[in-house]
């Protein structure tokens, strides 16, 4: 399954496109698939995840593991980004990663992300007309089912257009 500006879009409006995306990125990207991230909801500037409570994302205390809780921070932020601003215009690395714990998950968790397209147009669009890189920091807070904040995360994403993007040959 090759993701696309155009199947995101599907998802945003069709249940069975939702499932099919969720499908589609657990192969894709299978060093998550073991954690069974969902997404719940994308739309044209947010996106909502879930983490289930499950065995393979609890720690040694049967609660949420804090790597778990890092890596939907990641992905919410990451996903929706890229899917904003092109898969073949920009590169996003995640340069740093911080995250607060401020409470212990003990059932399935939540995140919603959003952003703007002023926010886009502010921290990215203009400054890449004058620099070669920007970094973005996306905060995103996690919640469980019960509402209880669970985690703060600060993503720290450095985003190139690929034009500008060296490799060694």
């Amino acid at each position: 399954m090759m993701l696309s500006a155009e199947f995101i879009e599907r998802a945003k409006h069709s249940r069975f496109s939702l499932w099919l995306l969720n499908a589609g990125l657990s192969r894709m990207i299978p060093f998550n698939k073991p954690h069974g991230f969902r997404i719940l909801q994308i739309g044209d500037y947010d996106i909502k995840l879930l983490l289930p409570y499950k065995r393979k994302n609890l720690n040694h205390i049967r609660g949420l593991h804090a790597c778990a809780l890092a890596t939907l921070s990641e992905y919410a932020t990451g996903l929706l980004l890229i899917s904003k601003l092109g898969f073949d215009t920009y590169r996003i690395i995640m340069k740093r990663l911080e995250m607060d714990y401020h409470y212990q998950g003990k059932i399935d968790a939540t995140t919603h992300f959003s952003i703007s397209d002023a926010w886009l147009h502010q921290y990215i669009y203009e400054p890449l007309k004058t620099v070669e890189s920007v970094m973005v920091v996306c905060e995103v807070k996690i919640f469980d089912t019960q509402n209880n904040h669970l985690t703060t995360g600060k993503v720290h994403w450095q985003i190139k257009e690929w034009k500008r993007v060296k490799t060694k040959t």
